[in-house]
C-alpha cells in the first residue's frame, strides 16, 4: 500500500530547532565573516532539503490508481493535500533563497556579519511559522491513510456485499486467512476484512467491508459513498449474498434493492449471487446456493467467484 511507507512529517518548531542548532555548531567552526556565512548556509540547506523531502515523499496523485486517490480523497481531500505540499514546497524554495540573499549581503565586519546573519534567521523562521498548520496537517492525514487496509488493487479482487448477518464475514473466514488480516477504514464502525486465496499460481483477494457495502447508497454519508467509488475502482468481480430465510433481519425484497443499487455503483465488474443458509431456505433468486454453517457448496461459490474475475496473468514460467 502505497501510503504506509509515508514518513512522519516533522513539526515546524523541530525543523527549526534542528536548523540553528546544526548552524551554530558548523559557526564554531570557523571565525568572523566566515562563520556567519556557514550558519547562513547550513541552516538555510537543513530547512529546505528537510521540506523538499516532505513534498517528494507523497505520490504524485495524477499518476496513483484510482483507487488510492479515491480513498485519499474519502479520508482527507487531494485539492487540501495537494495545497499544503505546495505551501511547502514553497517554504522549501524561500529558505534557500534567503540562505543565498544573506550570505550576498554579509559585511566585512564580524558585528556586522553577525548582526545580519540573525536577520537571515528570522526571516527563515517567520517562513517555517507560516507552513506550521501545512506540516501539521500532513502529518495528520499520513497517520490516518496510513491505517488504512491493504487492498491492493493490481491483484485480482473479489469485494464481498450484502446485508449484516447474511454471511459474508463467515465465508472470508471460511475460504481465506481473514482473521489474521482484519483494519479498519476511518469512516466505518468495523474492520475491513481482506482474506486472500490462490488458484493456479494467481493470489486473490477478498474484501469485506461491513459499513459500506451493507446498506443503501442513501444512508451513506458523503465520505462512505467516497470510499465505496474507491472499493468499485478496485473490484474485479462482486459476490453478493442472500438471506432468503431473512434469519438476517432484512426482508428479501429490500436485499434484492441493495443488490440492484450496487450493480448501478459497480458498473465494471461482473456479479455473482450467491444465497447463503441454504439449510434454512433457498426461495431466492440466485446464481449459487450455499451454507456457510454446514459447508455445503462454500468451495464452488469460491471457484464461481474467481471465475468471474477471469484474470489472465502472465505467469514467468509460461512460453
Amino acid at each position: 500500500m502505497i501510503f504506509e511507507d509515508l514518513p512522519t512529517t516533522p513539526k515546524s518548531e523541530e525543523l527549526i530547532d534542528k536548523a540553528f542548532s546544526r548552524a551554530a555548531r558548523s559557526g564554531r567552526a570557523k571565525h568572523g565573516r566566515e562563520a556567519q556565512e556557514s550558519m547562513l548556509q547550513t541552516a538555510s540547506n537543513i530547512l529546505s532539503d528537510n521540506l523538499e523531502n516532505v513534498v517528494t515523499a507523497w505520490p504524485d496523485f495524477d499518476e496513483v490508481d484510482p483507487f488510492y486517490r479515491e480513498l485519499a480523497d474519502a479520508v482527507a481531500d487531494v485539492d487540501e493535500i495537494r495545497s499544503s505540499l505546495s505551501e511547502v514546497g514553497w517554504a522549501s524554495r524561500k529558505t534557500k533563497e534567503l540562505g543565498r540573499e544573506y550570505q550576498g549581503k554579509l559585511p566585512g565586519d564580524v558585528e556586522g556579519a553577525r548582526k545580519l546573519r540573525k536577520q537571515g534567521f528570522a526571516r527563515m523562521g517567520s517562513v517555517m511559522r507560516e507552513i506550521e498548520d501545512d506540516l501539521q496537517y500532513l502529518n495528520d492525514v499520513r497517520n490516518d491513510l496510513a491505517k488504512l487496509p491493504d487492498i491492493r488493487p493490481d491483484e485480482p479482487t473479489i469485494v464481498v456485499a450484502g446485508y449484516p448477518n447474511v454471511g459474508k464475514s463467515s465465508f472470508v473466514n471460511t475460504v481465506t486467512n481473514a482473521r489474521n488480516e482484519t483494519a479498519e477504514y476511518p469512516f466505518t464502525t468495523t474492520g475491513i476484512r481482506v482474506g486472500h486465496v490462490e488458484r493456479d499460481h494467481i493470489r486473490y483477494q477478498l474484501v469485506d467491508t461491513p459499513g459500506l457495502l451493507d446498506r443503501p447508497r442513501e444512508e451513506r454519508n458523503d465520505i462512505e459513498n467516497q470510499a465505496v467509488s474507491a472499493v468499485a475502482h478496485a473490484a474485479d468481480a462482486v459476490l453478493f449474498f442472500l438471506d432468503a430465510s431473512e434469519t438476517c433481519g432484512y426482508e428479501l425484497d429490500d436485499q434484492y434493492a441493495l443488490l440492484a443499487g450496487l450493480r448501478e455503483e459497480f458498473t465494471d465488474a461482473p456479479f455473482v449471487v450467491a444465497c447463503n443458509k441454504s439449510d434454512l431456505s433457498t426461495d431466492a433468486e440466485a446464481d449459487h446456493y450455499l451454507s456457510v454453517e454446514t459447508g455445503e457448496n462454500v468451495g464452488a461459490v469460491l471457484d464461481a467467484a474467481v471465475e468471474a474475475v477471469d484474470y489472465d496473468a502472465d505467469l514467468p514460467f509460461e512460453k
